[in-house]
């Protein structure tokens, strides 16, 4: 499993606004080939300030399947005018935990 993190500021004020956007572009991201789960968290002491987590079966099925297709344009177009600025998106691979598979 590759883990996908973004870190995502949104404008403040606008936390209400991308969080019910946010409940419709999940529904796009959990209907992709390869995806596992995704968490959407809220910083306690910076309450603009998210990062997303998203399981994927492969780093291509995030960074190929997902932004090369129709349903990305649908997941920008709700999401990403309310960054400032544009998230930092990196990925991880599992080396060590507890309560989860190696």
């Amino acid at each position: 499993m590759v883990l996908e993190v973004a870190l995502l500021q949104v404008i403040p004020s606008q936390e209400t606004a991308f969080e019910a956007a946010f409940a419709e572009a999940q529904t796009i991201i959990a209907s992709m080939p390869g995806y596992q789960f995704h968490q959407l968290q809220r910083c306690l002491e910076k309450p603009s300030q998210y990062v997303l987590l998203v399981g994927w079966d492969t780093l291509e099925d995030h960074t190929v399947g997902f932004r090369g297709s129709p349903q990305y344009q649908a997941w920008r177009a709700l999401l990403h005018h309310f960054y400032d600025p544009f998230p930092t998106v990196e990925h991880y691979a599992l080396v060590m935990g507890s309560g989860c598979a190696s």
